[in-house]
């Protein structure tokens, strides 16, 4: 049965494993029993997740009519993801700050009213760098502490240390769940209300794909996606973006196959890629290049009532009559079609709904998936190592 919120094909080439046929089912009984553990990270996808606030300690900051949010990766990229895919229902300015970038810092300055601007500081271990610069230059710590929500881990860290010295407003962030899993924790959730978005349908359909009806759409897409991680014939992962409201969803989708399955020698170099206008710049470097890509492609149904007029124009008269949502479909179906005919791999996803449902359960569908195609082919997709050492190499050279 395919799931009714967004419609998945696939065009997958290769040959299944055995041993992932047979191994599939113990990995799902863990995931299964991890996800009724407190202590694991995929707690976040249990009914009765226990977050660490209380709805009516909120309410008081929904009177805000701008949010800043800073963080990096994880802490950031789910909220930006949930913003830019419900842009239309939201009525709130929101300000991202998710890199180290002056003009955005100057730029802030120089709009009107920033004392109606709700600040929300969210890192995990609280030390994060960019962030703490970030908050630095905002210079919000004194003067708008009534403001500003911190989220991170309640332990010895810069963040937590600023909540007991100023008295700031806090909310804890679980240790077990890592950033790039934490967007259906406090991290999305509290920003999600904060913009008066529903909660609760963000976290609705979450466990869809590990229930009965769908489990059978996961198991398929995960050991086809193990196999060709294993073979490492592919080595870009290529998002080919038709819908323009799922940019940023797909950038924290960058980041979960990236930092998740990007270990011991294997891993996708995943790339966004904005078409059809990459279609004059890349197409013809996907289809006649090196056979090394696999591609996701995107595209939501918009209904879109708009026609063009060219009925005077006998040279372009194909054009006549024809919605935008029209000439895309037209285009994304040429592509599939050339796709097909030189037997490159794809998957390709339709969002039929634009609505708070349909965004978690994205989130929720391609975090199992990660998990389970990690586990697999014998990664951790829980760790980040390599990015440790960054970490700890910066701060050794700022000292």
């Amino acid at each position: 049965m395919r799931p009714k919120n967004f419609i998945y094909n696939k065009n997958i080439n290769g040959k299944l494993k055995k041993e992932f046929l047979s191994n599939y089912n113990s990995i799902n009984k863990e995931i299964l029993a991890s996800i009724d553990d407190s202590e694991k990270t995929l707690n976040i996808l249990n009914k009765n997740y226990k977050f660490n606030f209380n709805l009516n300690d909120l309410k008081k900051f929904k009177k805000f009519k701008k949010i800043a949010i800073v963080g990096m990766g994880g802490s950031i990229l789910g909220t930006e993801a949930i913003y830019n895919f419900l842009k239309f229902k939201i009525k709130k300015k929101v300000y991202f700050f998710n890199n180290l970038d002056n003009s955005m810092i100057v730029n802030f300055e120089k709009t009107k009213n920033n004392n109606n601007t709700l600040f929300i500081i969210i890192s995990k271990s609280g030390n994060t760098i960019e962030t703490l610069t970030n908050l630095s230059f905002l210079k919000i710590l004194k003067n708008k502490s009534k403001s500003l929500i911190i989220i991170s881990e309640k332990k010895d860290n810069v963040l937590y240390s600023l909540v007991k010295k100023f008295n700031l407003f806090f909310i804890e962030h679980k240790k077990t769940i890592g950033g790039r899993y934490s967007v259906l924790s406090e991290v999305g959730i509290v920003p999600a209300f904060l913009m008066g978005l529903d909660i609760l349908q963000i976290r609705r359909n979450i466990r869809k794909y590990i229930s009965f009806k769908e489990k059978g759409f996961l198991k398929d897409s995960v050991i086809k996606l193990a196999c060709i991680l294993k073979e490492k014939k592919l080595n870009n992962l290529i998002f080919l973006n038709y819908c323009p409201e799922l940019e940023k969803f797909l950038y924290w989708c960058q980041q979960l196959v990236a930092e998740s399955l990007g270990k011991n020698n294997f891993g996708y170099m995943p790339i966004i890629s904005n078409v059809p206008k990459d279609h004059h710049s890349l197409l013809q470097l996907y289809l006649d290049g090196p056979k090394k890509n696999f591609f996701y492609i995107f595209s939501s149904k918009e209904n879109l009532s708009r026609k063009i007029n060219y009925k005077n124009i006998s040279k372009i008269k194909y054009l006549n009559q024809k919605t935008l949502d029209e000439i895309k479909d037209a285009q994304k179906s040429a592509l599939i079609k050339s796709l097909l005919k030189k037997k490159i791999s794809f998957r390709e996803f339709i969002i039929n709904k634009k609505d708070e449902k349909t965004i978690g359960e994205l989130f929720s569908y391609f975090i199992l998936e990660t998990i389970f195609v990690g586990k697999l082919v014998g990664i951790n997709p829980f760790n980040q190592p390599a990015v440790e050492q960054v970490k700890i190499f910066t701060k050794m050279l700022l000292k």
